[in-house]
């Protein structure tokens, strides 16, 4: 996939070079505009029964496919602090951030917006898990019974999903 570049500089409004590497410089005031990646965190949130909550998205990109609840860091936010405040607005859980499970690079929908993507194993403290914000569905799945990877919305969510099954 193509990463999307910018047009504009982000500092004067000024038409942006073409990239040279991940880099654009402006044509204006000089600013270099880089292409980085943008964080994420995401959840495996496991129930005392050892089952994984997923959510059927509810707006694009990949809209109606099962997704891990995440999303995007604000800044000044870490990760881990990122999964858990996602989990608050996505599904009214609080939730014990466990270990990192994978890093993985991907790509927002089809809108070449690169992402980096980590994934937490985490644990359900308190609430019950009702979808909100841009979730359709909330659903508990048996480990062994997850949806098939053309169900999933995003690569890293198969990805991130095929490492945990195979490091628990």
């Amino acid at each position: 996939m193509q990463v999307r570049i910018f047009r504009f500089c982000p500092w004067c409004g000024g038409p942006l070079g073409e990239p040279v590497g991940e880099r654009q410089d402006c044509g204006r005031c000089g600013e270099p505009s880089y292409l980085n990646p943008k964080p994420t965190a995401s959840a495996i949130l496991l129930d005392a029964d050892g089952r994984v909550l997923l959510g059927r998205r509810g707006i694009e990109p990949h809209r109606g496919l099962w997704d891990t609840p995440g999303g995007f860091t604000r800044p000044g936010e870490s990760l881990e602090e990122c999964v858990r405040r996602e989990l608050r607005e996505e599904a009214g859980v609080e939730i014990e951030v466990g270990r990192l499970v994978l890093t993985v690079p991907d790509f927002y929908g089809d809108t070449g917006e690169a992402t980096v993507n980590a994934f937490y194993e985490c644990r359900l403290l308190s609430g019950d898990p009702q979808p909100d914000d841009d979730v359709a569905e909330l659903r508990w799945f048996e480990r062994d019974a997850l949806p098939p990877a053309d169900e999933l919305a995003f690569e890293g969510v198969r990805a991130a999903l095929g490492a945990w099954r195979q490091s628990s």
